[in-house]
Order: structure tokens, then sequence, then C-alpha cells
């Protein structure tokens, strides 16, 4: 009877306690809620073969795993016209696009025009070659984004730069990507922080999170296992969690899974976009 009793009490004193809540504008319920990813995206060049073989078609089955965002390596021949129709007729669309280095130096209107065309709010540079990385090459690379920057700008894009382990080598004190990061002009140039290749460099992102600030728009989810390889989201060590809660400092927007070689390259998509979809930070 005791032990009835006090269930009883202790319903009641809950009751009573999600009543008061409730009158006063506040929910344990909503106090307790954690946040996910709502947007999903994409980096096609993930599914590179499987674009040249069946454009339309892989775009479709993407969509169809539930992923929201694309972002572009390459269009196979496709028109600005014909990206955007397959887009539209999937319930996607592309935020952003990697354009090599080269393009943004000699023909960087065509990109502009490609990009406002399609819908894109970032033009991606994704690589440096092995030949420009020195300190130098890197303030000089700093001053072309800042330039192409002032230029994407008038069509409501923004130049951003992605990573990958080799920004991270020193000369003196100073890392490389330290170079592009201070040397790049916050309103003119964005990040897109790849974070399989700060881990594979042995480089904690956190840091950089808090001292820039806003810069980094755009992440590239890609997983690292214990021996140093490539994975799918979830098979491996990063912690996911602990960074996307860093999105209202850092200015996460976009949320791209990526694997460079993934072999069957649908397998790791529906693997990782799983891992993701069910992910609480």
């Amino acid at each position: 009877m005791n032990g009835l009793k006090t269930k009883q009490n202790r319903r009641h004193f809950l009751q009573r306690g999600l009543l008061l809540s409730a009158s006063y504008g506040f929910s344990p319920l909503l106090a307790a809620e954690t946040r996910r990813v709502e947007r999903i995206g994409l980096q096609l060049y993930t599914l590179r073969e499987e674009l040249s073989r069946d454009f339309n078609g892989t775009l479709s089955r993407a969509a169809a795993l539930g992923f929201r965002e694309m972002e572009f390596a390459g269009y196979f021949g496709r028109s600005a016209a014909e990206v955007k129709k397959v887009l539209d007729d999937n319930g996607l669309s592309s935020p952003a696009a990697h354009i090599q280095m080269a393009a943004v130096r000699s023909d960087l209107q065509r990109e502009i025009d490609f990009a406002s065309e399609v819908g894109q709010r970032y033009i991606v540079v994704p690589i440096i070659a092995d030949s420009e990385r020195s300190a130098d090459d890197y303030k000089r690379h700093s001053e072309t984004l800042n330039h192409a920057g002032e230029m994407t700008r008038a069509a409501g894009i923004k130049m951003a730069y992605h990573n990958h382990g080799f920004e991270f080598e020193r000369t003196g004190n100073r890392a490389h990507y330290d170079i592009l990061l201070e040397e790049t002009e916050p309103d003119l140039v964005d990040f897109e922080l790849d974070l399989y290749w700060i881990a594979n460099a042995g480089v904690d992102p956190m840091p950089y999170l808090a001292s820039h600030p806003g810069r980094f728009s755009m992440l590239h989810v890609k997983d690292r296992d214990q021996f140093g390889r490539m994975t799918s989201v979830g098979s491996g060590t990063i912690n996911f969690a602990e960074i996307f809660a860093q999105a209202e400092t850092a200015g996460f927007q976009h949320f791209f899974i990526e694997h460079d070689n993934p072999g069957d390259g649908f397998a790791s998509i529906a693997s990782s976009i799983y891992t993701l979809r069910n992910l609480q930070f």
C-alpha cells in the first residue's frame, strides 16, 4: 500500500510540474530537444563515374535517398539550363560548385553566369596545384580569391576555398591554411572545411572554428577510420556531433557528404545519409 501511495504521489508531482512549466511558457520536452541536419547535401565527386554514365538518373537516385542539396564537381557537358531542369525535376537545389583555380583566373565571368543560372551561392576552389603551395603562393592565392570575391559579389555569389591536408603544412610557425584565412576578406571569401582531410593532417578543427567565426559556411562530411582510411560517415572515428554543435559560431549552412573513392558510390552515400539523418547535436 505504501508503495502504491508513493507512486501516486510521484505521478501527481510530475503532472503538477508539467502543468506549472506549461503555465510559465516553458516545456521540459523542448528543453531536451536536440538539432539535426535538415537539408543533407552531397558532393557529386562521389558519384562521378555514375554521372558520366547517366547524369539525370544519378541525380534522381540521389534525391530518392533523401539528399536535397547537390554540390557539383563538373557538369558532364550539360548546359546551365539542363542542370537547373534536372535539379527542379527532382526537388533539388545546388548551393555550390567546385571550380578549378585556372578557370577562376581565366574565365571567371563565365563561371559566374553559369552559377547564377543554376542558382548557386558559392564558387569553391577545390585544390591548388602541387607547384603552387609555398607560403608566397598562398599569399597570391589569397589575393586572387579576394579579387574574385569582388567580382562574384555583384551576382550574389561568394568565393570559397576547400582544404585538403597539405594546407596545414607550415612555413616557420605559420600554417599555410592560416595565410588563406587571415589574408582573405571575410565578406568576400568563405571556407568549406573538409573534415576528413583536416583530421588526416592531425589538426583539431575546433580552434579554427572558434578563431574565425562565421567563415565556415560549408562542410564536407567525410569520415576517417583508425588506420587513416577514408570511410563512409559513421564508420570512422570523427566526432561529428561535437563539430556540428559549433554551427552558430562557425557559420555552418551546408553539409555535403562525400567519399573520394567509395567503390560502390550509392552504397556509400546510402550508409552515410542514414547516419547523418539520425545524428543529433
